[in-house]
This record gives structure tokens, C-alpha cells and sequence, in this order.
């Protein structure tokens, strides 16, 4: 069980079962849990270029659907039996390797800014998560727990998501006043959206999960800490 972590163990089971049925319903359409991790995963890949090339709407709309997919794989295993030391081995490398493409599409995406500030808090940001995940992964090598902190991987996912989506609408609506073809997309149909706007979300966003990020390793660190001083006595 997650402990100090912004949701809280009773609303996480509360949406875990709300997947359950969904889970059920691919399992029957014939997918997998392991289907399941790798489509996900390369959901989270398209998020990640679509970062890269600036479409921030489109990227936090993708990758919010298809993290959805890092608990339908989980729950179809529960549901049907099929947990295995494999699949989750695979669901946790294919998160990290996810995480870190769509933060390199962010890191892309805004590497032509006229400051470093949007690239350099995407790469801490990046950091500060694999140390989350690489934290827990030793802590539980070493027979401690380490699932502990304010921003494990679902509060980070759901942060990023609606923090990319954020700045893709900021964007729309700036585009949309200023009229400036150089910084938006005119889609069939009329519809605009902007590629360039909507900066001020967007290193809000980074920021943020850094600091959670950081918190929730130092959180672990003591964690452990605490339980290798008990194990002592």
C-alpha cells in the first residue's frame, strides 16, 4: 500500500475496482496483460512525439488514455488469474521506459524556447522520477518497502496529462486572440491549435513534479532508513 501519497489508499481501490469491468471486457475481445502493458506503452510513445512536436493538447489527451492502460493490465491479470513475476517485470520496465520518452518528447519540444527554462525543468523533472522508481526498486532488493510518498507513478502520470492538456488549451486560446499563423495549426474544419503558447502551464507543470518528485525520494530514503535502523535492534 502507497502511505502519504495524494490519493488515498481507499480512493485507489475504489478506482481499481471501476476498472475491473473494462479489464474483463478486453480480456473477453481477446487481449492480454501483457497486450495490455505493451499497448499502452506504445500509446505513451505517440504522446511523446506529439510532445516533441509541440502539440500539447493531442500529447496529454494520448498519454492520460493510454496510462489508463498501466491499471487495465494489472486488473485483467487479478481478474483472470494471470499475475505472473514476468508481467509485472514488463509493466515496470515498459512505465519507466514510457515515462522517459514522453519526457524526452518534452525535452525536444521545447529545446527551441528562447530560454532554457521549459528543457532544463523537464530534464530535472525527469531525473527526480526515475529516482522515485529506481528508490523502491533497491529498497525492495534489499527486503524493505519503498512504496511510499506523495507522487508514485498514477499521481505523476495524472499530473503530467492534465498539465500538458493545460497548456494545450492555454495555447489554443492564445493563438485564437492573437491570430498569428507562425503559432498554431489550422485543422480541417477551421479548428485551431496551437504548437508554440501556453509556456506559463507547462514549466508550472515540470516544476511541480520535480518538487513531488524530490519529496518522495527523500521520503523513501527515510523510509528505508527507518527500516534498516529497526532491523538492527
Amino acid at each position: 500500500m502507497t502511505e502519504h501519497s495524494l490519493v488515498p489508499p481507499t480512493a485507489r481501490a475504489r478506482i481499481r475496482g471501476l476498472a475491473v469491468p473494462f479489464a474483463v471486457a478486453l480480456g473477453r475481445a481477446g487481449l492480454t496483460p501483457n497486450a495490455l502493458t505493451v499497448v499502452g506503452f506504445l500509446g505513451v510513445c505517440a504522446a511523446g512525439i506529439l510532445a516533441g512536436l509541440q502539440l500539447w493538447l493531442a500529447a496529454g489527451l494520448m498519454s492520460l488514455l493510454f496510462a489508463a492502460f498501466d491499471m487495465l493490465d494489472g486488473a485483467l491479470a487479478r481478474a483472470t488469474g494471470r499475475v505472473s513475476r514476468f508481467g509485472a517485470f514488463l509493466d515496470s520496465t515498459l512505465d519507466r521506459a514510457g515515462e522517459g520518452v514522453l519526457y524526452a518528447g518534452i525535452v525536444a519540444g521545447t529545446a527551441g524556447a528562447a530560454d532554457r527554462l521549459l528543457p532544463t525543468l523537464a530534464a530535472l523533472a525527469m531525473i527526480a522520477a526515475f529516482l522515485v522508481s529506481y528508490t523502491r526498486a533497491r529498497a525492495e532488493g534489499f527486503g524493505f518497502g519503498g512504496d511510499v510518498g506523495v507522487a508514485p507513478r498514477a499521481e505523476r502520470v495524472v499530473i503530467m496529462g492534465l498539465g500538458l492538456v493545460a497548456t494545450g488549451l492555454a495555447g489554443g486560446l492564445e493563438a485564437a486572440a492573437a491570430a498569428e499563423p507562425g503559432g498554431a495549426v489550422t485543422l480541417p474544419g477551421g479548428l485551431v491549435l496551437a504548437v508554440h503558447t501556453g509556456q506559463p502551464w507547462l514549466a508550472g507543470t515540470l516544476g511541480l513534479l520535480f518538487i513531488l518528485s524530490a519529496i518522495t525520494v527523500l521520503q523513501r530514503i527515510r523510509h528505508v532508513r527507518a527500516q534498516a535502523r529497526r532491523a538492527k535492534e
